[in-house]
């Protein structure tokens, strides 16, 4: 077996030179190796995790009710896939939702057939108990209407409730039995029916998987797998390079692909699109940016192309809040010319001197020292100086940069979150008063305080919450983009694909487009 210490010892022995020759693994193809990022792992309860790397291993262990094809999101209803539930039933005021269940399938470790209580119960824990309660407050109930049938029914419409809730990873289904059996370890035992099992939780190492013998569907065709966790970049890459993991989470800066290309000419890159969304949030609380000139100003300013091809083949051009491809998105062509706030430095002056700046004006900023976040704002700072806009800029540790955009300390801070094609939840965490961030931690991601120190648009989400099918839904959220384009609390700025290298020997089975930032390998085969 392979160690994260074997792993680091073969990366410090090789850092003198980082001279690499990129190899195949010469040991058996029976154990796929993933690396990721993070320190450790923190949970296996897909209701308590906290932490995204987390999810690789808990993906291969746990399943939905339904899903889209491998490697993307469901951006319609219609996208959605059987998966645990074979067919599904709404009601004409999308509250009620039927789901039957597939029948004979079986939990892991001999916890038996999955029934209604399970699923039931998936529901109803990812409201009551979790770690995101309140993404689930729409749920009144959940229950088992049958061994096979599971009806929830919801306080509001939600006519994308499949890709809002049934498709998140707090519902992924688990065994009741095995919840209640194992109590406070569950959260790192806890018990799925997906193609793989966990073997062994090790805080230190990972996670270790083999083959569920008893899955329902095609089995999946790599015995073991084994999720490294392996922080350091350095050495991370030296393992994908020397053949000793098989794929790794990726770098998101500036010229990491090149450099590995240029070691590894066949190596896949597997690019999530649209990945993670970046929003640059005005802190309606500082002066000046109370000041819709100043705002429009520092939009005219930054020139979000020149951030696309910085960035290639990780960014992607957005117009508005949500990208182009999702529901309620914006070509730049749909957009009014006055919203588009192309790049124009002499427009970004002329506004400035009109809110009364015609010398420019300084902003202190903070930043986080992750590749994404920092490459971005030092981008921006660079583009803001040429119509004047000072940005002292100050590169911080990346929990520290959420604390002090939670502490109210921050001016202009990028959020970076991978979100699903649900425009209600992005509008909700980042534009509603009920999500304005206070210093004490609670509220949301308003890290702008929309709609507490301006107008904001609550009374459209109160629409959009009403709306009972997907086109009239639709409808009011395009609404929703326009008037945040013509308020400015906060901007959209390009789409950073969440990216994965992966060694040439490994075929997924299928092309990874979108979706989250973690997928299945039970498709998975080693090729010579």
């Amino acid at each position: 077996m392979i160690t994260r210490r074997t792993l680091l010892g073969t990366a410090t022995a090789a850092t003198g030179t980082m001279l690499f020759a990129p190899r195949l693994r010469a040991q058996g193809q029976d154990v796929l190796r993933f690396a990721s990022s993070a320190g450790g792992p923190r949970a296996f309860d897909p209701n308590m995790t906290t932490q995204g790397s987390d999810n690789w291993a808990m993906i291969q262990c746990f399943e939905y009710l339904v899903e889209p094809p491998d490697g993307d999101f469901g951006k319609t209803p219609d996208a959605f896939e059987p998966a645990l539930a074979t067919e599904w039933t709404t009601s004409d005021d999308s509250r009620t939702w039927v789901f039957t269940l597939r029948d004979g399938v079986q939990f892991h470790h001999g916890y038996g057939e999955m029934t209604g209580e399970d699923v039931a119960r998936s529901f109803m824990r990812a409201k009551l108990d979790g770690v995101s309660t309140s993404s689930y407050a729409n749920i009144a109930q959940a229950e088992a209407t049958g061994k096979y049938e599971v009806t929830v029914t919801l306080t509001d419409p939600d006519p994308l409730f499949l890709a809002s809730t049934v498709f998140s990873r707090r519902v992924l289904v688990i065994s009741a039995k095995a919840e209640a059996e194992r109590g406070e370890a569950f959260a790192t035992e806890a018990v799925g029916t997906g193609p793989y099992k966990l073997d062994r939780y090790d805080p230190e190492e990972g996670m270790f998987l083999s083959r569920h013998e008893d899955y329902w569907g095609e089995p999946g065709h790599i015995a073991n797998m084994e999720f490294l966790y392996i922080q350091d970049t350095t050495a991370r890459t030296l393992a994908l390079l020397s053949g000793e993991v098989d794929m790794i989470e990726g770098v998101r800066a500036p010229g990491w692909i090149p450099q590995m290309q240029s070691q590894m000419p066949d190596l896949i890159f597997d690019l999530t699109v649209p990945g993670s969304f970046n929003t640059l949030f005005f802190n309606l609380t500082k002066d000046p940016l109370q000041n819709l000139q100043v705002r429009q100003a520092i939009a005219h300013g930054i020139n979000k192309q020149q951030i696309v091809d910085a960035l290639q083949p990780l960014a992607k051009m957005v117009y508005t809040l949500n990208p182009p491809d999702y529901p309620t998105g914006f070509t730049e062509e749909e957009l009014p010319e006055d919203l588009r706030y192309e790049h124009d430095p002499d427009k970004a002056k002329a506004l400035l001197a009109d809110a009364g700046f015609p010398n420019g004006l300084t902003i202190p900023v903070n930043t986080s020292k992750r590749e994404d976040y920092s490459t971005q704002h030092l981008i921006i700072q660079e583009q803001l100086r040429a119509i004047d806009v000072n940005i002292e800029l100050n590169i911080m540790d990346h929990s520290a940069y959420h604390a002090s955009n939670r502490e109210n300390a921050n001016t202009l801070n990028i959020n970076s979150w991978s979100l699903p094609p649900v425009p209600l939840f992005v509008y909700s965490n980042y534009a509603a008063s009920s999500a304005n961030m206070t210093p004490d931690g609670t509220g949301g991601a308003n890290y702008s305080h929309y709609g507490v120190e301006m107008e904001g648009v609550d009374d459209l989400l109160a629409q959009m919450l009403q709306a009972t099918d997907f086109d009239g839904y639709v409808e009011v959220g395009r609404e929703v983009e326009l008037k945040i384009q013509r308020d400015l609390p906060m901007l959209g700025l390009p789409t950073m694909s969440y990216v994965v290298a992966r060694n040439p020997r490994l075929d997924l089975g299928y092309e990874v487009t979108g979706g989250d930032a973690y997928w299945r390998f039970n498709h998975a085969t080693f090729v010579s």
